[in-house]
């Protein structure tokens, strides 16, 4: 007989622990690879396949998603959490002794299937463990993993590439990852409830063919070769195509990935397009704010990392607050509206950077920014998670952290695209169409320019940055009137 009482407050602060410290190892590795990138490399070579290390994570997390909120659903949570944490710890090591860049895209892709469980399974064994009316309390510490590693992310890759070597920014998931598999074995006590059941293979293989299409699309063929080049566009039809079958596929199985029935949930439809809507700007900013910071403004990764530590405090200074007025209130929807504000004044206000613009505008910015995700993001899940059936539960979730970074692959995309299509615009308006011949793709050799040249570039660079930060406006206005149409139900106490 499993004991299904409730959890003391001493008993919840342990499981957190270990779910902390496997969301800390995925959430880590969004920021700390970045830095290295350049050494990598420099001593594996393959320039040509660079942003592969980066896509083969991304697409193998985003893909496999909602089908691990699934499986744990059917299987139990600590069964699946673990197994998410070995593989991602194993593709954590083989990246680590990777001699080839190959063998760390292949170590990379293996290390992705891993960490697509991390997420959605941590958020949905705090969805088992910590009812809605009280989860608010909690909330500082799941924003705190993400402020924590958005900073700590690229002071330690800085720290590991000139220390001790890049090796260790992927080996320095083992002892982490080990000790949540210690403190989840220990700690993690959750009911199993065993019912019959049939995997969708079908509808799993389905979808990770779209989303692949889909990422190849965005990170690879669109970017690369143009986007409406023939190859592109066969990516992106395979998307759309296979989408479509992947809806007629859920609409009929037995047991599927994705239950299309979710989708007549208005809170699940609004939440999660509201998710997708913040993704696209959270990924977007993340990585063009240290490009900033670097190669306008002149600091070293490891600087920029710390320049960044104001939207850690706007996330702690946001995110605890409304935890404990949600669950004094019981009420929510009033967060994710102000957070879609803040999050507009934020893009406006780093629209406006320049090359000669002080630092403390940057940082109001910034601050704006942590402050508007530390509203929204965690208030969105517990408003999902409390408007499904506990049977759906990890479903749910893991269908909200799907969305969530389906739009952080397109915002990255898209925001990537604009930056190399003005920044050609705003060179030649500097140089009077003759711009010179620099490596704008490469910081190092932005900050080795001289005199006039440099700082032409770097006016091109900052001008071209804005117009990348402006476009991300509209997508949060919208967020902003999809959050008006957030329905509140009242928070579940158990």
């Amino acid at each position: 007989m499993v004991d299904t009482s409730p959890l003391t407050h001493r008993q919840i602060l342990v499981v957190l622990a270990g779910v902390m410290a496997g969301m800390l190892l995925a959430a880590l590795d969004q920021s700390i690879v970045g830095t290295a990138l350049p050494r990598i490399v420099s001593e594996l070579g393959g320039l040509d396949k660079l942003s592969w290390v980066v896509t083969a994570y991304l697409l193998t997390s985003t893909a496999v998603t909602p089908l691990w909120g699934k499986i744990s659903d059917l299987y139990g949570r600590r069964l699946i959490f673990q197994a998410a944490i070995g593989i991602f710890v194993i593709g954590s090591a083989l990246s680590g002794m990777a001699q080839t860049m190959a063998e760390l895209i292949a170590a990379r892709a293996f290390q992705g299937v891993g960490g697509g469980g991390l997420f959605a399974i941590a958020l949905s064994i705090i969805g088992d463990v910590i009812p809605p009316r009280e989860r608010g309390k909690y909330q500082g510490y799941f924003a705190g993993v993400f402020g924590v590693s958005s900073i700590a992310g690229p002071l330690l890759g800085g720290w590991f590439t000139d220390g001790p070597g890049w090796r260790w920014i992927f080996f320095i998931n083992v002892p982490i990852g080990i000790a949540a598999l210690v403190i989840t074995s220990s700690a993690l006590k959750l009911p199993v409830r065993r019912r019959e059941h049939s995997i969708d293979y079908l509808g799993a293989a389905t979808i990770i063919a779209s989303v692949t299409c889909l990422l190849l699309y965005l990170n690879w063929r669109g970017k690369d070769y143009g986007w409406g080049e023939t190859g592109a566009l066969a990516l992106l039809a395979g998307a759309l195509g296979l989408g479509v079958a992947f809806v007629c596929i859920e609409l009929r199985a037995p047991e599927p990935i994705l239950p299309m029935r979710l989708f007549r949930n208005p809170i699940f439809c609004v939440g999660n397009l509201y998710g997708f809507l913040a993704g696209i700007v959270m990924f977007g900013t993340i990585i063009f704010l240290p490009l900033y910071l670097q190669a306008v403004q002149g600091m070293s990764p490891t600087l920029s990392g710390l320049a960044l530590l104001p939207a850690m405090v706007g996330i702690f200074a946001t995110s605890i607050p409304a935890g404990q007025l949600i669950s004094r209130t019981g009420r929510y929807k009033i967060f994710p509206v102000i957070g879609a504000v803040l999050l507009t004044l934020s893009l406006l206000g780093l629209s406006r950077l320049g090359a000669d613009t002080p630092y403390w505008k940057a940082a109001i910015a910034i601050f704006l920014l942590g402050a508007g995700l530390g509203l929204t993001m965690q208030t969105i899940l517990t408003a999902i998670q409390n408007a499904v059936d506990r049977a759906d539960l990890g479903t749910a979730t893991g269908a909200t952290t799907f969305f969530r970074q389906i739009g952080g692959a397109i915002g990255a995309a898209a925001f990537g695209a604009v930056l190399a299509s003005r920044l050609t615009v705003h060179l030649a308006d500097e140089f009077g169409g003759n711009a010179p011949k620099a490596d704008t793709n490469n910081v190092q050799a932005i900050q080795a320019l001289h005199g006039a040249v440099r700082e032409h570039v770097l006016t091109a660079f900052s001008d071209a940055l804005d117009d990348v930060f402006f476009i991300g406006v509209p997508v949060v206005v919208l967020a902003f009137f999809v959050a008006l149409g957030l329905k509140e139900v009242p928070l579940r106490t158990t």
